[in-house]
């Protein structure tokens, strides 16, 4: 690998890293804190894969006011917390609802019901809330939901269409959850995941009425998706009183992950281009256009940001959308020498994997093919994880501290 390649691979994953910290949930959630108090005794939820370090930024800020929290998370994003006789800490299933998950749901409520009339609410939201938090109707088993998670993430919906899935089958999704406050105060900070950071869809909206254009009836749906949708509560509208008591505010978003990532390359010395649209669709369609974009344009840092999708077969391998992408990019610009293309989780997850992403070059597609890999069938399989071990090019940060879509970000250089 030249020189060149080397300095500009570690000028990209720089750019990346940067992005993360300006997102990260401790930071963010001591911020928006800094100067609050709360009157009566304060009961702490936190959830979501930024969950523990949004409540470690709630620690920070509130200092002694906390009277008692809970904290789900996914399992081995705890960061260090350790539980006493006021924290509990619960690590539920993640990209699949798990019976961890339904616990975590008996436990959320219990909570809530057991905390005083005079009691306040913080709620700390990031995504994978959706997964890691349920409670089902009666006679809704966690097979039914198993089945109806498969086959969302397998559907190629959009993380709109899933939510609004999701919500109609919950008792706690779709603003049901701010019915259990009983007219007691609450805030609610969000990290959001999902394009228009609507705090509606960012956790599958469990503190905030579904709008009326988020119905689920305009789904083309299988009749067995439907039927278990029918088995889900009645929705709470739109000015409900039981949104009266709830304050609502975004801490984090992609928009600032992609300014600091803009920051951070003109800082190293680069042109920025921060492109506006939100990435959707299928990823190996998006990997194929963002190649030619950064090939045939000017040299400099391109950044993207949004949630592609892809279509899994019946015992998909190893990856996820952004391995996907990359390795579909890397045969894009395979004997380039001159482009780079990172395509990345905020969270440090992508898929059911460990690894955060890829970061690829003109001469992925023939590492991973000296090791006896064929890109064209390990995507095929959904595969594209092993190829990209086998080539050099996984990214794994760890558990991040944040959850905003994911980072797409291209670098070209002039050649000399």
């Amino acid at each position: 690998m030249s020189e060149d390649m080397t300095a500009a691979r570690a000028d990209l994953l720089a750019i990346y890293l940067a992005a993360l910290e300006a997102v990260n949930g401790q930071r963010c959630v001591a911020q928006a804190l800094a100067r609050s108090e709360f009157a009566g005794p304060l009961y702490v939820v936190a959830m979501g894969k930024a969950a523990a370090a949004m409540y470690a930024g709630a620690q920070q800020a509130l200092a002694g006011q906390i009277a008692e929290a809970l904290v789900i998370t996914k399992a081995g994003h705890a960061d260090g917390l350790c539980p006493n006789n006021r924290l509990r800490l619960l690590e539920a299933g993640h990209p699949w609802p798990t019976q961890a998950s339904l616990a975590a749901g008996e436990a959320l409520l219990a909570l809530m019901a057991a905390a005083p009339a005079e009691a306040q609410f913080l709620f700390l939201i990031s995504g994978g809330a959706s997964s890691l938090v349920e409670v089902l109707p009666p006679g809704v088993a966690l097979a039914d939901l198993h089945r109806l998670n498969h086959w969302l993430l397998g559907s190629g919906l959009d993380i709109y269409a899933m939510n609004r899935v999701r919500k109609a089958l919950s008792c706690i999704k779709g603003g049901r959850l701010a019915q259990r406050l009983a007219g007691r105060k609450a805030v609610a900070l969000l990290i959001s995941d999902v394009p228009g950071d609507d705090p509606a869809t960012i956790g599958s909206g469990l503190l905030v009425a579904e709008s009326e254009s988020g119905a689920a009836a305009d789904l083309e749906l299988p009749a067995w998706v439907v039927a278990l949708m029918a088995r889900g509560p009645v929705l709470p509208l739109p000015g409900d009183v039981c949104f009266g008591s709830v304050e609502v505010a975004l801490v984090a978003s992609l928009a600032e992950a992609k300014r600091a990532a803009a920051a951070k390359g003109r800082a190293l010395g680069y042109a920025v281009f921060e492109k506006e649209a939100v990435l959707r669709g299928d990823a190996l369609d998006v990997a194929c256009r963002l190649s030619r974009e950064v090939e045939g344009g000017p040299a400099g840092i391109h950044i993207w940001g949004g949630e592609t999708t892809v279509k899994l077969p019946q015992q998909p391998g190893r990856g996820g959308r952004n391995q996907a992408l990359a390795l579909r990019a890397a045969m894009a610009l395979a004997g380039v020498e001159n482009v780079l293309l990172l395509a990345a989780g905020t969270d440090g997850s992508d898929g059911p994997t460990r690894d955060a992403g890829a970061l690829v070059d003109g001469s992925t597609l023939g590492r991973g093919e000296a090791q006896g890999w064929c890109a064209a069938e390990r995507l095929a399989a959904a595969d594209s994880g092993t190829f990209l071990a086998a080539s050099g090019d996984l990214i794994r940060t760890g558990p991040t501290g944040t959850n905003v879509m994911d980072l797409v970000l291209g670098l070209k250089w002039p050649q000399g």
